[in-house]
């Protein structure tokens, strides 16, 4: 049997992983300014993230949902404190898609309506109701065309009150900064819209926290910095530094009880549990959040220096560098001659930059030195073809 030929790959095979480096077996250092599409949070082979992992490994690693765990209850509790978020109810899963395909039956369960309002260049996933919510057809099958989706603009007010004045949609969904679209941003006005409106048409408003949730934006969640105030919450990505964890938070009350009316096999296992618990008290410990603010503009103030670069899209550390040429060949080159991951996006002149968020100022200035060199050889390319 061989493996179904789905990804591009590019041909490095990293063994090992510290910090904001992977090493292949020839002992190859790499740059890792990408994090698997975010996923790294605290770091490769984070020392306490790695103890606590072994020590729950030697006591117990998975039991399904029909006993209690307390490492649930933790990991709830201190989530709760650290996001600012103590008046939510959470959910866990398995993956940023599953969380979303939660969350959009949790509005329907609310609502009784089936709609869903979402915001062109999205993505929320490649599942059912997550892809039907997300603004690409190629990945789309006939079976994930069950229910109507309508797109608008992003920050497009008007389009927003002309849709859900027909009240006929469960639930609006929302990147409140776009991963895979390429960065762009809802402007707080837009946020605060939704809500209003979400509430004056009985709509669920849910806001997509998967990537830049647990502090990349430089807030816990991207929302928080507009005072909106959302129905539902999906995380994933950063929550487990690697293992696969993901949940849904809703408003307390928003359903009286879901008993009956959710379920998962493996979500919020002991194993999954004990990475994010790990996760939140490194956040809390090393003053993440100071961090990815202070190294944020650091860093967006290093990539502005960098010849090419139009702009800097997104804030924290969850940053798009837009070059005024398709960065394709660029990117390829960073990975096979200067040792440097980043990440593509919908926008072809786009280099996604994701570190994990305790990154110092020497690693930026190693990332903008390999970048520079990168972006130079491919321009003087550029020049001579």
């Amino acid at each position: 049997m061989k493996l179904q030929e789905v990804y591009s790959l590019f041909n490095v095979e990293p063994i090992k992983a510290k910090g904001c480096k992977v090493y292949t077996a020839d002992g190859t250092e790499y740059l890792d300014f990408y994090g698997g599409h975010a996923v790294i949070s605290i770091g490769h082979s984070h020392p306490y993230f790695v103890s606590q992992m072994k020590q729950q490994i030697d006591k117990m690693i998975f039991y399904s949902n029909s006993i209690k765990n307390q490492l649930q209850v933790q990991l709830a509790d201190h989530l709760g404190k650290l996001s600012g978020c103590v008046d939510y109810e959470l959910f866990l899963c398995n993956s940023g898609a599953e969380a979303v395909e939660n969350a959009l039956k949790m509005a329907s369960f609310k609502t009784k309506r089936h709609k869903i309002l979402s915001i062109k260049n999205c993505f929320h996933g490649r599942t059912s109701a997550a892809v039907n919510a997300t603004d690409n057809q190629k990945i789309k099958a006939p079976i994930n065309t069950r229910f109507e989706t309508t797109f608008i603009e992003m920050n497009d007010i008007e389009a927003l009150k002309k849709s859900l004045s027909t009240h006929t949609y469960a639930a609006v969904i929302i990147e409140c900064i776009q991963g895979v679209g390429g960065l762009d941003e809802a402007n707080d006005d837009f946020l605060k819209e939704i809500e209003s409106i979400c509430i004056q048409t009985n709509t669920a408003f849910i806001v997509d926290e998967i990537q830049s949730g647990f502090c990349r934006s430089g807030d816990f969640f991207a929302f928080q910095k507009s005072g909106a105030q959302p129905d539902i919450i999906t995380i994933a990505k950063g929550m487990g530094n690697g293992f696969p964890i993901a949940g849904v938070m809703t408003r307390s009350g928003f359903i009286d009880s879901w008993t009956g009316m959710l379920g998962t096999t493996f979500g919020g296992n002991h194993l999954a549990c004990t990475a994010c618990n790990a996760v939140l008290e490194v956040i809390e410990s090393e003053d993440i959040l100071a961090n990815v603010n202070t190294i944020g503009q650091y860093l967006t103030d290093a990539i502005l220096s960098i010849d090419g670069v139009v702009e800097v899209k997104g804030r924290g550390l969850m940053l798009g560098a837009k070059f005024d040429y398709p960065v394709a060949v660029l990117r390829a080159s960073l990975v096979y001659e200067n040792k440097l991951f980043t990440g593509s996006a919908k926008d072809p002149n786009l280099l996604r930059i994701l570190p994990p968020l305790n990154i110092s100022k020497d690693d930026v200035d190693c990332f903008i030195d390999k970048l520079r060199t990168g972006v130079t050889k491919h321009n003087q390319a550029l020049v001579t073809s």
